[in-house]
């Protein structure tokens, strides 16, 4: 089947029973909001995550939400709905979370891509494995633009020799005293590849990136807590390769994590 080229496609894709002909039955049996805040030893700077996932069968999809943007109510709402409804949900966290979570259903990781283990560890030294794993799915490039700014992909940059531009809606500074970029679009004719985060879906800057790779021929690189089992579908549509990291995400505890790597096959 053809890949689609954009969220909207890939919705009705799904409704038409191009993925699976489940969604009469699917339903959201859990749902739950992690709140994460972090600060690595010998680091000085700290970030928070927060996270909906919601349970379809034994996948869990999930997508990152700015800290404070869903309630319980939210969560709690979502719980014994049908995913086909769900998709239609005015709120696009919670329409990525049980498109994440339908896809992986019905099409698990472990099946289809290459599985990779993280070393056990503190915070930091997983991070940094973790780093590794997404960094080594971009080909040789001068400069790559990084959008979502996590400082342990951007140490394993400069570990390559490798010159980014730090992209975040935060702003602020990198870990090297860096300015971060606030405007993704602003930078994009600066940069060789674009190396993003999953958030890029539940913020509405997955599709200019998706059709900038497309018109450009520019590698696209996503590491992917939000929408682990969205984006692989975008394979060869744009997207090159895809780090896919469905929960339990690999900062929840010190011991080995899964990540499922898609380096550039196009899935049938």
């Amino acid at each position: 089947m053809t890949a689609p080229r954009s969220m909207d496609e890939l919705i009705e894709q799904v409704h038409d029973g191009h993925h699976g002909e489940q969604l009469a039955d699917a339903s959201v049996s859990v749902g739950f909001l992690t709140q994460q805040g972090v600060r690595h030893a010998s680091r000085r700077s700290s970030y928070r995550n927060h996270v909906l996932s919601l349970r379809v069968d034994e996948a869990v999809g999930s997508c990152a939400v700015e800290p404070g943007e869903l309630g319980e109510d939210v969560v709690l709402d979502c719980v014994g709905e049908p995913v086909r409804e769900l998709l239609r949900h005015p709120l696009p966290a919670v329409r990525v979370a049980a498109l994440d979570g339908y896809l992986q259903s019905v099409r698990p990781h472990h099946r289809h891509a290459e599985e990779v283990t993280t070393g056990r560890g503190s915070s930091l030294q997983k991070s940094l494995d973790r780093a590794k794993l997404v960094v080594d799915l971009l080909p040789e490039v001068r400069r790559v633009l990084v959008i979502g700014v996590v400082n342990s992909l951007l140490h394993q940059l400069r570990e390559r020799g490798t010159e980014y531009i730090a992209c975040d809606h935060k702003g602020g500074a990198t870990e090297w005293g860096e300015p971060v970029r606030t405007d993704a679009a602003a930078v994009l004719d600066d940069c060789d590849a674009v190396l993003a985060s999953g958030m890029v879906l539940g913020n509405g800057t997955f599709q200019p990136l998706l059709e900038h790779a497309r018109a450009t021929g520019k590698p696209l690189v996503l590491f992917a807590q939000t929408g682990s089992g969205i984006l692989p579908r975008f394979l060869g549509a744009g997207v090159t390769a895809v780090s896919a990291e469905p929960y339990p995400f690999f900062w929840l505890d010190g011991g080995a994590s899964l990540l499922y790597r898609y380096p550039g096959e196009v899935l049938d």
